[in-house]
């Protein structure tokens, strides 16, 4: 392999989430956390004036460090993607798809709020914000955020069909409520998209009583309002937990057939071991789960080998 193909796919797997026993990959994963955790903590103090006054030029400083830091990251993820396999077979083609990914836009908005305060006139109210966003880097390594990312893309039909009821419902509650308050509170009911506020209160049941029906009848609608809105909420969280519950099925399910199949001849190798724990932290499951699953698997095949249970001596039945 010609030396700078062998840099761009070290680089890759460097910039890849940290693999088991990849101690400069960690390294670099540890460091941009650090940074990014840091950028967060920076952001909330500089919006203290006090705080923010009193080392504005530290927070300079550090800012454009972070984006540098950023910006190299996101140049070297572009340069070195032609080596993943997984975006297609050209070189060319895979950088267009990685950027064309969620995470290239989340790295993209990591160092945008620099470049656009650098060539344009922008409110450092919302540049503020968008620096914020650099929080979202940390799904690449976290695996919680991950399987909220693949729980949505399970469940995106489920959820948008989930939130399009509650959006009718929004409506057609804002609409008669504002049909039979507008009369009494012309200020707080004098239209549907002022009503809409208070259904959206009522649905979610969070309920901040800055506006409330005054009539017997709006009273009346607003305690069944209020009934509908406890299902409106439990419904898309319903949702999360069956995706929750069906993707880590599904990764202990994958997990054991890998641990069947190293099992097979009754011996798990140090290799095999290897290969089920690096699809196991893929597959972001437990290490704890693992090791019984390996067990259940070891005890499935010594049952299939014996004809009866190692621990009571009976006969499979």
């Amino acid at each position: 392999m010609p030396p700078v193909a062998s840099i761009r796919r070290r680089t890759f797997e460097v910039l890849d989430t940290g693999a088991e026993g990849d101690q400069l990959s960690c390294t670099i994963d540890l460091m941009i956390m650090g940074l990014v955790l840091g950028n967060v903590v920076a952001v909330i103090l500089e919006s203290v004036p006090s705080i923010g006054h009193a080392y504005h030029d530290l927070f300079v400083a550090f800012e454009e460090v972070s984006v540098a830091a950023f910006s190299a990251e996101f140049l070297l993820r572009i340069w070195s993607v032609a080596d993943d396999e997984a975006h297609g077979s050209q070189p060319l083609g895979r950088r267009l798809r990685y950027l064309r990914s969620p995470m290239a836009i989340v790295d993209v908005l990591a160092i945008a709020p620099f470049y656009l305060s650098a060539f344009f006139a922008v409110d450092l109210r919302f540049l503020r914000v968008l620096r914020l966003l650099r929080i979202v880097k940390l799904t690449r390594y976290s695996a919680a955020l991950s399987r909220l990312s693949d729980v949505y893309r399970l469940q995106r039909t489920a959820l948008a069909a989930s939130f399009f009821v509650m959006a009718v419902a929004i409506i057609l509650s804002a609409s008669f409520v504002y049909v039979v308050e507008h009369h009494a509170q012309p200020d707080a009911f004098g239209s549907i998209p002022a009503a809409m506020w208070w259904a959206v209160c009522t649905l979610t049941t969070v309920g901040y009583g800055d506006v409330t029906p005054i009539t017997p009848l709006g009273k009346t609608m607003a305690a069944a309002i209020q009934m509908v809105g406890i299902a409106m909420v439990a419904l898309p969280t319903s949702i999360f937990a069956s995706g929750f519950a069906h993707i880590m099925n599904r990764n202990e399910e994958a997990l054991k057939i890998e641990a069947a199949e190293a099992a097979a001849d009754g011996i798990v190798t140090a290799d095999e071991m290897d290969a089920i724990t690096a699809l196991a932290d893929q597959l972001h499951v437990e290490h704890e789960i693992v090791e019984e699953i390996i067990l259940a698997a070891k005890q499935r095949q010594e049952l299939a080998d014996h004809g009866s249970c190692p621990h009571c001596g009976k006969g499979l039945v």
